[in-house]
């Protein structure tokens, strides 16, 4: 998030593209064949891209992956991200540049979102500062954000029926909420603080809160101090099973601003979703390195 607000940006590298509609149709056999970087632009002039690519644009070392024209690099204590991207329909033309992600401090913490470890988070680091240099007016500018991961041996819509997450930054680090439910009817309500050097601890989560339903109907909440009524002060990404946002809301008596998503795997599992989602996340199975995107 930009500092004072308005403007955001998503970057989501995927090995195994999971909200893709053509990995879920394959079978999801062969996650290295659906890979992408998914770049979303939040503010005036806002893009999306999410292209579906094979395993010939996959490359991976210690410190960086490649996924066809676009590359993440990890060097001396930052993230590298470059961007190199086809918007998505309705608004086609590129999406370049570059975002540096800098930690506070990187964690350890690794968080099993099912009892037997099939799903895991892991906030390799809750507090950043970022930089944002793209090309498109308006679009360099630094901000606050975080950096983590999800990892997975099942599809999401097996194990869950929706969740919520939040990442809220705090004078001294970030705190971070996730809740779910899961297809067997339980249930997960994690919160966790970190501080500005990574430490983390597990705290009592405060009420659940309700937020407004998305522009699709998603039903949304979020966790704030007794009697405080969270709300959305930017709409981000609206889809019909998905909603991100952000929100401000009140921990321990100080209003913050944060990222908040909702997800619907009810809606996900639908078949009716995947022709949809196909319209926006095109599949380019071949690639060349030698090529031009």
């Amino acid at each position: 998030m930009r500092d004072g607000g308005g403007r955001a940006v998503s970057v989501i590298a995927f090995i195994g593209s999971v909200f893709s509609p053509w990995y879920a149709w394959s079978g999801r056999r062969d996650p290295e064949n659906h890979v992408c970087l998914n770049v979303a632009t939040y503010g005036p002039g806002g893009r999306f891209a999410m292209t579906d690519r094979g395993r010939g644009a996959l490359r991976q070392a210690p410190q960086s992956l490649t996924i066809g024209p676009s590359s993440l690099h990890w060097q001396d204590g930052q993230l590298k991200i470059r961007i190199d991207e086809r918007g998505a329909p309705p608004l086609f033309g590129r999406l370049r540049g570059r975002i540096t992600v800098t930690p506070s401090a990187l964690t350890r913490v690794e968080l099993p979102l099912t009892p037997d470890g099939a799903h895991v988070w892991r906030p390799f680091a809750p507090t950043c500062r970022i930089e944002v240099d793209l090309d498109a007016p308006g679009w360099r500018w630094q901000g606050h954000g975080y950096f983590d991961a999800n990892f997975g041996t099942r599809a999401l819509e097996e194990d869950f029926d929706n969740w919520t997450w939040g990442r809220f930054p705090t004078g001294t680090g970030s705190t971070c909420f996730y809740d779910a439910r899961r297809r067997d009817g339980s249930a997960l309500a994690a919160a966790i603080r970190f501080d500005a050097e990574g430490a983390a601890r597990s705290v009592t989560p405060p009420p659940p809160a309700r937020l407004r339903r998305s522009l699709w109907q998603v039903t949304r909440q979020t966790r704030a101090d007794p009697g405080h009524a969270p709300r959305q002060v930017q709409n981000m990404l609206d889809a019909p099973f998905y909603s991100r946002s952000m929100v401000t809301t009140r921990l321990d008596g100080t209003e913050t601003t944060g990222v908040h998503e909702a997800l619907d795997l009810r809606r996900f599992r639908s078949a009716l979703v995947k022709p949809m989602l196909a319209l926006r996340v095109p599949r380019r199975a071949r690639w060349s390195f030698a090529q031009d995107s």
